[in-house]
């Protein structure tokens, strides 16, 4: 699903008005429209209050057509004014007059902070203040009227965007912005939704399909796109029935040091559960033994240290390398790393203190092979590129970085968004039982089995990021978000991979519920 900017809703809504020969007006009847239908299939006729408050540009227009059509079907139904500036939108004027000549009961106008309704816990509130087009700093009046939201703990819906939230840049002032339970975004959701510092303003989210011009859906390319499983789906490469363990690609997962070699049969069983037909597992001296006991489907290879990585000396042609899990960040393992860089010419995913290793002497950045694929977590990527001063600078540090190296990075996450340079793509699946040791070794493991398997990187990493988190959702009915651990994660990739071609289940009809 693609995420448009600003500039593109912006630039559909006009392409649509002018192909489908309707006015702004009109598409804005539709969506006003659209919202009523959710908030009626919902409530039913429930005579809930429901406070509608409006700014005065082309989102509280939208709340205005709202208002009247729950006015109409005989709702509890107050409508508001929120009166920011002296300047009206044409649409938001014309619907103003429509409500006004719909009931007597007009909307109020709400200047100060003396002139705010009491609102009761067990009402709906409809935030319809602000929308995509905010270019300026939140009243202080304003701020009060959201933290009076806030402080009456009604149910709070909000049009298109949480009022406040800029689509583009981050605020600090948490007060200027809506703390959303649901926001009905129009036609795709917004990049904030996902993004740390801004993702708290809505619980949750839904799409609106408000008629956009599907051509212009179809052919404008967006910098971001949302990443579940129809995006996923096309991706998949199917089994051959005469293929055979070479087939399928030999992984060589290279890491761990003394106390830390379960990352490497974490990495190592991720890779064999996902498909690809071989491993071997490269460690020091001290691992080997651990892994031939517990990785009974890997085979082994140990390095001329006892307790760390010396000397990476290998005879095997693999066909996607996975390198760092657990590798510590000693000299010698240092050294050993850049002569391995500048002698291998396999695809590499790198991982943890392979990153760490990287930061420390950047200029073996250089050495990778095109697309290699680094997967950090917050402190390694920050460590690579750099600090940065909101989510907005990180992804853009990122995708300098990405164009600079020539790798894809993925940015592990709550939404994990893999980034190759200026398109970035948001996963949908994964959950917090996932923040537990071993669950990025897994990844590793995941995505370098994908590529030894012949996806090339960027579908590597797209699709094993959504298995990874998809795999841990499965187990999350069975473990919870606490006992959810790294191990469980592999246990439910077959369950992951059988969940991307199940159909949705449809909803029963009266008498098979009776029966």
């Amino acid at each position: 699903m693609k995420i448009f900017s600003k500039e593109q809703i912006y630039e559909g809504d006009r392409l649509t008005a002018e192909r489908q020969n309707i006015t702004s007006t009109e598409l804005m009847e539709r969506a006003g429209i659209q919202i009523f239908n959710w908030l009626h299939t919902r409530m039913q006729g429930a005579q809930v209050p429901v406070h509608v408050f409006c700014g005065i540009g082309n989102n509280g227009g939208d709340g205005l057509v709202l208002a009247r059509h729950l006015v109409t079907h005989g709702y509890n139904v107050k409508t508001y004014i929120v009166n920011y500036s002296d300047k009206r939108s044409k649409d938001f004027l014309i619907n103003y007059d429509r409500i006004k000549s719909t009931t007597k009961d007009w909307p109020v106008l709400l200047k100060c902070t003396e002139d705010f309704p009491p609102i009761q816990k067990e009402d709906i509130i409809v935030d319809a203040v602000f929308g995509i087009g905010l270019n300026k700093e939140v009243a202080d009046w304003v701020k009060s009227l959201f933290k009076h939201f806030k402080a009456s703990a009604a149910y709070t819906l909000s049009i298109d965007i949480p009022s406040g939230l800029y689509t583009d840049k981050v605020t600090s002032d948490q007060d200027a912005i809506v703390k959303a339970n649901y926001t009905l975004s129009f036609q795709a959701p917004k990049l904030v939704f996902f993004l740390p510092e801004t993702a708290n303003y809505t619980q949750q989210w839904e799409i609106l399909d408000i008629g956009i011009d599907p051509e212009f859906l179809y052919t404008t390319e967006t910098e971001a796109e949302f990443i579940g499983k129809f995006e996923v789906l096309p991706l998949y490469k199917p089994r051959e029935k005469f293929g055979h363990k070479g087939t399928y690609g030999h992984v060589l997962i290279i890491g761990g040091s003394f106390g830390k070699i379960g990352s490497v049969a974490l990495a190592s069983r991720g890779a064999l559960s996902t498909g690809c037909g071989l491993v071997t597992s490269y460690v020091p001296k001290c691992g080997i033994q651990i892994l031939q006991t517990n990785l009974l489907e890997g085979m082994c290879i140990s390095d001329s240290g006892e307790n760390s990585i010396e000397n990476i000396n290998i005879d095997i042609e693999p066909s996607a390398v996975g390198l760092g899990i657990g590798m510590g960040t000693e000299a010698k393992t240092l050294k050993a790393l850049e002569i391995y860089l500048k002698e291998t010419k396999a695809p590499l995913v790198i991982d943890a203190d392979g990153l760490n290793l990287l930061a420390k002497k950047k200029i073996l950045l250089k050495l990778m092979p095109k697309d290699s694929v680094l997967t950090p977590h917050p402190k390694e990527l920050e460590r690579l590129i750099g600090k940065w001063s909101n989510d907005f600078d990180k992804l853009k540090k990122a995708k300098a970085f990405s164009k600079k190296y020539s790798c894809i990075l993925v940015i592990k996450g709550a939404h994990t968004i893999t980034v190759y340079g200026e398109k970035m793509f948001v996963n949908s699946s994964g959950n917090p039982g996932l923040a537990t040791a071993g669950t990025g070794d897994v990844l590793t493991g995941i995505i370098t089995s994908l590529i030894a398997q012949g996806y090339e990187p960027l579908h590597a990493s797209i699709f094993g990021v959504y298995l990874h988190g998809r795999s841990a959702d499965l187990a999350l009915v069975d473990y919870g978000y606490q006992s959810l651990i790294a191990s469980h994660v592999i246990d439910y990739l077959g369950e992951a991979y059988i969940d991307l071609f199940k159909q949705p289940e449809q909803p029963k009809t009266e008498a098979e519920e009776e029966s």
